[in-house]
């Protein structure tokens, strides 16, 4: 069988964790490209992996015939100029998550997925985890009976990423903990409960701990050390609440609160029963039988998400398998993150009634 040809644009930290590693292990899969900007990085994944090309300008992948798919590993604000680029070139195309800093450029990168028709997969890689498709196909199946709300809860202790740096600059990332932690949340839930249109969205967003940069105090700082002259004008915390034509959910979500409790979990809330998720971890269903009330924590053998996303991928690629992941499905949870930073702006409601939602 002929292997797929694989790029991955973006040599940092999450291709490294779990795009290249799981190329590497699909035998159908072969990377000949590495780019970056900073083209020591393509070089140390050429060296480090022993296979492919670096590369600094993903043009010489545009013109490329022999390349079938591209990993987008890149910050949000050039996610949607170089997927639109690649789908146009004639590639598949699974792009990290968030699809995109706005949901107006998620749009451009669908229409432009519709276009050329062309995969165009988002990196959210929850809905490939084994635990959280078991909740689902709990829900499916009743077990929990009317599915009436969701509750996120996504809350740390001073976690700011690199401070200063892409994570905390809206021009780059779109946003903050909302767009960052809580795309993977939201989307935890829309997939569960069957991605449900959204009918209203209430939010608010606040830049608070982060923004008097050099007296900010933490104990550690993933995604790099703090840049004293960036920029921080991104959301540290987020509440909100949305009407869907299935359950109702609210949220709370911080990079940073002077709250040292974290907080990772989404529950589930059902007329039969209800299922507390761990994000990342087992989860526990509560329920009442016989007159007694229960509680289990099922046991499963869970499967690496990021070699399931990856392999699906592949897999899609030879087929033409519309995935879970597909940016006609993904796009929801780009316009629910879009409505809550405009309802805050605004400092009002946002509304879909008017585009048909049946309420």
């Amino acid at each position: 069988m002929t292997k797929t040809k694989v790029a991955i644009i973006g040599c940092g930290t999450i291709a490294n964790n779990a795009h290249i590693p799981a190329y590497i292990a699909n035998p159908d899969a072969e990377i000949k490209y590495f780019c970056d900007i900073v083209i020591e990085r393509a070089e140390k994944a050429v060296k480090q992996y022993s296979c492919g090309v670096a590369v600094q300008d993903y043009q010489t992948i545009l013109e490329d015939p022999e390349v079938d798919a591209v990993s987008i590993c890149t910050p949000n604000d050039v996610h949607a100029s170089i997927a639109i680029a690649c789908l146009r070139a004639g590639k598949h195309v699974l792009c990290e998550k968030p699809a995109a800093r706005t949901y107006t450029e998620a749009l451009e990168m669908q229409k432009a997925q519709h276009e050329t028709g062309k995969i165009l997969n988002i990196g959210v890689v929850n809905r490939f985890n084994t635990g959280v498709n078991i909740i689902k196909k709990m829900i499916e199946d009743g077990e929990l009976g009317e599915l009436y709300h969701v509750y996120v809860s996504f809350r740390a202790h001073r976690s700011i990423p690199g401070l200063g740096g892409a994570f905390t600059t809206k021009a780059i990332a779109g946003g903050g903990a909302l767009i960052d932690w809580g795309v993977h949340f939201l989307d935890i839930v829309m997939y569960c409960s069957g991605d449900p249109q959204p009918i209203t969205v209430t939010g608010q967003t606040y830049c608070k701990l982060g923004k008097d940069l050099k007296n900010y105090t933490y104990m550690d700082m993933w995604a790099g050390p703090p840049n004293y002259e960036g920029s921080y004008d991104v959301d540290d915390f987020v509440t909100g609440m949305i009407r869907t034509e299935g359950p109702s959910i609210t949220l709370n979500g911080a990079w940073a609160q002077n709250i040292g409790v974290g907080e990772m979990y989404i529950d589930f809330l059902g007329d039969t029963a209800g299922i507390r998720l761990q994000y990342g971890s087992d989860f526990t269903l509560y329920t009442a039988k016989h007159g007694a009330l229960l509680e289990m924590t099922p046991k499963f053998k869970a499967t690496d998400q990021f070699q399931n996303e990856i392999d699906a991928f592949l897999r899609s690629v030879k087929t033409g398998e519309k995935l879970p992941s597909h940016i006609d499905t993904v796009i929801l949870s780009s316009k629910i993150i879009q409505a809550i930073y405009d309802s805050s702006e605004a400092g009002s409601e946002i509304s879909f009634i008017s585009e048909g939602a049946n309420v």
